[in-house]
């Protein structure tokens, strides 16, 4: 009976030490986890805002260049429309050398008015009203009828001398702008008045 009641007591020992162990050992492999899951966790991205900064001006760098260029290239073409031939080239190192944003700035304003100027000059040509009566009375713009060409009806002689690059890069008068037309007539004017229309510039009052 004595041997019994200490075998019981025993047993209840070592089952009380199985359990402090097992309660001293699961808080800690639930800290060690949780510190494992926490340390794990990705950390949220931010961008700084000096990135952003530089991303912006560099949109709006980009964006201004790509204004000067368009205003440039609308200049130059305005300018073969009056001169009947292209520009001389500018330096192509003019925008890559700018890293202002102002400046950029300031130069896109100037380009948009040497666009608009440009424009202005080639859309109202000297004596706009009268070659156009000129023309009213001489054929289409497109004539492709030889020996005469276009509106103004002129000859391959005639195209050579005063619009020469014209004739060479676009083919003959019919194949050129009604602008481009008139303006070849103009340059023609300085020299020689409305004589090469001795008819029609009559009938319009201007010789």
């Amino acid at each position: 009976m004595r041997r019994s009641i200490l075998t019981c007591g025993l047993l209840l020992a070592f089952a009380g030490m199985a359990t402090a162990a097992a309660g001293a050992v699961g808080p800690s492999s639930t800290r060690e986890n949780s510190g494992t899951t926490t340390a794990t966790t990705a950390a949220p991205v931010t961008t700084s805002p000096v990135a952003i900064d530089t991303r912006a001006r560099a949109r709006t760098m980009a964006r201004w260049n790509r204004h000067i260029r368009g205003f440039r290239a609308a200049t130059r073409h305005w300018l073969t429309v009056i001169h009947g031939r292209p520009p001389g080239v500018g330096s192509p190192r003019l925008l890559a050398a700018v890293h202002s944003m102002d400046r950029l700035h300031e130069l896109a304003i100037a380009w948009q008015h040497r666009e608009h100027a440009a424009w202005w000059r080639a859309n109202h040509p000297p004596a706009l009203r009268a070659w156009l009566c000129i023309h009213h009375y001489e054929g289409s713009w497109t004539d492709s009828g030889g020996p005469y060409w276009g509106g103004l009806q002129m000859d391959l002689g005639f195209q050579e001398t005063y619009g020469g690059w014209l004739l060479r890069h676009k083919g003959t008068a019919d194949h050129w702008s009604p602008l481009e037309q008139i303006w070849v007539a103009v340059r023609a004017s300085h020299s020689r008045g409305f004589s090469p229309w001795p008819n029609t510039a009559r009938y319009c009052g201007v010789l």
